[in-house]
């Protein structure tokens, strides 16, 4: 590879041909100032905080678009650059509320930490920001508009990564605006609430809703039994907020925590995960033994759910008809947890601790009532446990790890994977080929499905038959999957799709500031997870056996249909 002499600062430096000064930059330990970049994103250059001064050029670079030349000279801290930087800032800060103190990013917002840096007490300009309605009109997602700076990362977020379109830029100078198709709100727009415009936002613009007032007041309730139940994925991420490094694996410390709050029982959702794929497993043996609708794809991401429900509604005949593992912990919790705990179903409350934006609204849905109730009550995202946390005043890093509660805590291998892509697919596999087999499996690590590739496809003989897999990693691959099954090309007999890319460890309410980095860590750390279990198939789980035999009878039996499957509808129209 070809490679160039630059100075930059006066330091001499030896980088790639066509490295950007931004990147040159970082080769010296120095940081050049940015807003509109994103290291997983295209780059834009229009935010212009990065400007830098390079000698022979007649006015100031951008150092996130701009590449190097041989002999090439940058002062990143020159006046020139400095003026013109904290001229951009002021002009952006004169187009912001400043509401700081009251705002949901206040500490982990990016135009926050620059103002700090830049030492901004006061700016040269008027404050004309126009104050607009929030969009606060569905269960997941909060637009605040007057906070938008313009970057244009959330429309890449939702137009390139996961291609749904609901947001996107429009009109022209002072009138350039982010929106939604006729600035309708976003409960009437396509979007599917998967929240990774929310992860990308570098202000307080784009957020989950919160629900932790709702939590607090059951929590204060005497009367009611409240039990929380956490996501796979929040384990290898929950430890971020309070600065314990990417991907660190904090389950103990979390379920202690959660007992801190005042939770009644601690569980695992796990263990419904385990559960989710006898069901699903089974389902797909049945389809492929009785020509059933093929290739059967999984349903437990509900983002996916939204797109395929308003994109392909055609295609809904593949989806499987679980229900992901938040919901049939729900229903479970106030039908057989409740039977053997002696409590009402209505004084059992449910709270979920999700990586994800698209559960809150996948708890309201109407057809997430089985057990005659609403099955989840409240989901927080990974974010807003990060804050009740904090708001009671619990030091996480001193806290002594604590174990789940039962029936609920007993956990494999196969169900922790489910929060990385690829991972139930995996789990699936290691379970269906016993079953069918009636063999060990000697390598259940099915490393061909995992990572951060769009599409990943495996064959596994199974009895004989060449079963082909596909993974499908985030929205835009989603796509390109059924539209393989709309044409007849497609040659899979089953597909795993997570709606975020990397899976449930990159969902929508993770950590702000979410890079490929960090999914890849948090991945790595779930496999460890797998690997340090005892058991690492669900079907040989002793509480998913249990409750077979004390309550569900068998998987897809009359009361499982009834409890842990659902049906899903055309949303296209509406």
């Amino acid at each position: 590879m070809k490679t160039v002499n630059i100075l930059i600062d006066h330091i001499n430096v030896n980088v790639p041909e066509g490295t950007t000064i931004l990147e040159a930059a970082k080769k010296v330990g120095v940081s050049i100032p940015t807003l509109c970049y994103h290291p997983d994103q295209k780059v834009k250059a229009n935010c212009r905080i990065c400007l830098v001064e390079v000698k022979g050029s007649k006015g100031l670079n951008t150092a996130c678009s701009t590449t190097v030349w041989d002999g090439m000279e940058i002062l990143t801290n020159s006046k020139m650059a400095r003026d013109a930087r904290k001229t951009v800032l002021e002009l952006i800060l004169a187009n912001h509320p400043q509401d700081c103190l009251s705002c949901i990013r206040n500490g982990s917002c990016e135009l926050q930490k620059l103002t700090n840096e830049f030492g901004l007490n006061k700016i040269s300009f008027d404050n004309v920001v126009e104050r607009k309605a929030k969009d606060n009109t569905n269960p997941s997602i909060v637009r605040d508009s007057s906070k938008c700076i313009k970057c244009n990362r959330c429309v890449e977020a939702c137009n390139e990564v996961q291609t749904v379109g609901a947001i996107y830029n429009s009109h022209r100078s002072y009138e350039y605006n982010i929106t939604t198709a006729f600035d309708m709100p976003l409960e009437e727009s396509t979007c599917i609430y998967c929240g990774q415009c929310s992860l990308v936002c570098p202000v307080g613009a784009i957020y989950e809703k919160s629900d932790i007032d709702k939590v607090w007041a059951a929590l204060d309730n005497p009367d009611m039994h409240v039990v929380v139940q956490t996501a796979p994925a929040v384990r290898v991420s929950l430890g971020e907020e309070f600065g314990d490094g990417r991907g660190g694996i904090v389950t103990g410390k979390m379920v202690a925590a959660l007992s801190r709050l005042g939770f009644n029982k601690v569980f695992d959702t796990d263990f419904t995960a385990d559960l989710t794929i006898l069901e699903e497993g089974t389902e797909f043996i049945g389809r492929v033994q009785n020509g059933g609708t093929l290739p059967m794809i999984t349903s437990c991401s509900p983002g996916w759910i939204n797109f395929i429900e308003k994109f392909y509604p055609e295609c809904l005949p593949h989806l499987s008809s679980c229900k992901s593992p938040q919901q049939m912990f729900g229903a479970l919790a106030k039908t057989y947890y409740a039977e053997k705990a002696g409590i009402s179903p209505d004084k059992i409350f449910v709270v979920s601790i999700m990586p994800c934006t698209a559960k809150k609204y996948e708890c309201t849905r109407e057809e997430m009532r089985s057990s005659g109730y609403q099955d989840v009550d409240v989901v927080l995202t990974t974010r807003e446990l990060a804050r009740m946390i904090k708001q009671a005043g619990i030091s996480f890093d001193s806290l002594e790890e604590e174990e789940y509660d039962d029936p609920f805590g007993i956990t494999t291998g196969a169900g922790a994977i489910f929060g990385a892509t690829g991972g139930v697919m995996e789990a699936a596999l290691r379970t269906v080929y016993e079953v069918l087999t009636k063999e060990t499996l000697q390598n259940i690590d099915f490393v061909a499905v995992r990572g951060l590739t769009g599409i990943k496809e495996a064959t596994v003989n199974i009895n004989g038959m060449d079963v082909k897999v596909a993974v499908a990693n985030g929205i835009k691959n989603a796509r390109l999957v059924l539209e393989k099954i709309k044409s007849g090309e497609c040659d899979y007999k089953f597909i795993e799709v997570m709606c975020c890319p990397g899976g449930c460890i990159g969902g929508g309410g993770q950590p702000v500031g979410t890079t490929n980095k960090d999914r890849e860590c948090r991945i790595c750390s779930t496999y460890e997870v797998d690997k340090s279990m005892p058991l690492r198939k669900s079907h040989e789980s002793p509480a998913v056996k249990a409750i077979y035999e004390e309550y569900l009878e068998k998987p897809n039996s009359h009361k499982s249909h009834h409890l842990l499957h659902t049906h899903y509808v055309d949303r296209k129209n509406k």
